[in-house]
């Protein structure tokens, strides 16, 4: 079970962090991604990282968000900087067994999703 944190509204250059917190001892084994889907448009990948931490982004958001995981704690956060107005969306973490998919059809597992909503 995959629980997103509660996103939030940010003024565009600000920061936001969210975190995905996954219950169950084998969480360090799964890859964990998040997606993203704006009003009217389909769901897209923006990050993942994979069991052994190994990461990928999608070119939109490549030098403003890291993500990053703590197997102690069983959580993935997504820290988000540089925040635009097009980041605007329902936010997304998902989690599977294989590798850094950017599909989502590769992700079994999914959290609820969190909104963030970034003003101009």
């Amino acid at each position: 079970q995959l629980q997103a944190s509660e996103g939030g509204l940010v003024q565009a250059g600000g920061s936001l962090r969210l975190s995905c917190a996954a219950s169950g001892r084998t969480f360090r084994s799964y890859a964990v991604g998040w997606f993203r889907q704006a009003p009217e448009k389909e769901r897209e990948f923006v990050s993942a990282i994979s069991w052994n931490s190994g990461t990928y982004y999608a070119d939109s958001v490549k030098g403003r968000f890291t993500i990053s995981r703590d197997n102690a704690k069983n959580t993935v956060y997504l820290q988000m900087n540089s925040l635009k107005p097009e980041d605007t969306a329902v936010y997304y973490c998902a989690a599977d067994l294989s590798g850094l998919g950017s599909r989502d059809y590769e992700y079994r597992y999914w959290g609820q999703g969190t909104q963030v909503t970034v003003s101009s």
